[in-house]
């Protein structure tokens, strides 16, 4: 499992792309067949919002994208992070069995 962190038109310091991945890694307690994440931070515009995109790529072709805007990093970050900890729970909500509900002659009967 890698955790590989971009910038695109200028330069993260050391202590920065440390804190990003920090971050990112949180993202493995929710899904665990991860096998690599990417984030790429786009610092195109001097004055204007940072783009952030994770792109997590996990087992079985299951891939998960994520962006988010904003002035400070950490927040863009922090954004796209949890629009993928949403993306991952609604998947697993959607490959979970959810026929477990009882069939209808298993049911107690009504008192009225």
């Amino acid at each position: 499992m890698q955790i590989v962190v971009t910038a695109r038109h200028g330069h993260l310091s050391a202590e920065h792309q440390a804190e990003v991945k920090a971050r990112a890694e949180k993202l493995l307690q929710y899904f665990n067949r991860v096998e690599s994440i990417s984030v790429i931070v786009n610092l195109e515009h001097r004055h204007g919002p940072i783009d952030v995109e994770i792109q997590l790529n996990a087992e079985h072709k299951h891939d998960f994208i994520a962006k988010a805007s904003d002035k400070d990093v950490f927040v863009a970050v922090d954004i796209a992070i949890e629009k993928m900890e949403h993306q991952i729970h609604k998947y697993k909500e959607k490959i979970q069995d959810h026929r477990r509900t009882p069939a209808m002659g298993d049911l107690p009967p009504t008192v009225e």
